[in-house]
């Protein structure tokens, strides 16, 4: 079953992306919890951290170059932001398709929730 993410990667539903490449997408969280706040998804779905195989650490990776490079063409990279990613239910995650969550624009708390 298709989750939200493989229906914006299809452009069936609108997002305000921010970055794009052969991929990743990434596009302003629609439940903002930061001034910026932005997901980071791989095109290829892959539902949990758990799921990830021999070979997947490029996916990990791209999504974390990407959140950088993001940062750093947005002027706050200096400043500082974080980066969470949440496996499964008790960790957070609502999306079954893995994501890297980027907020920056106030300070961050620790610990976070």
């Amino acid at each position: 079953m298709a989750t939200i993410f493989d229906k914006i990667i299809a452009r069936e539903i609108p997002a305000d992306v921010v970055f794009e490449d052969e991929h990743v997408l990434a596009f302003r969280d629609i439940h903002p919890q930061a001034p910026v706040h932005v997901l980071f998804i791989p095109k290829r779905a892959v539902a949990t951290l758990n799921d990830l195989g021999s070979g997947d650490e490029i996916v990990v990776g791209r999504l974390a170059m990407a959140a950088a490079a993001y940062a750093k063409r947005e002027g706050f990279a200096e400043d500082g932001y974080r980066v969470v990613m949440n496996c499964n239910r008790d960790g957070g995650q609502t999306v079954f398709h893995i994501h890297l969550h980027l907020l920056a624009g106030r300070p961050m708390a620790w610990p976070p929730g």
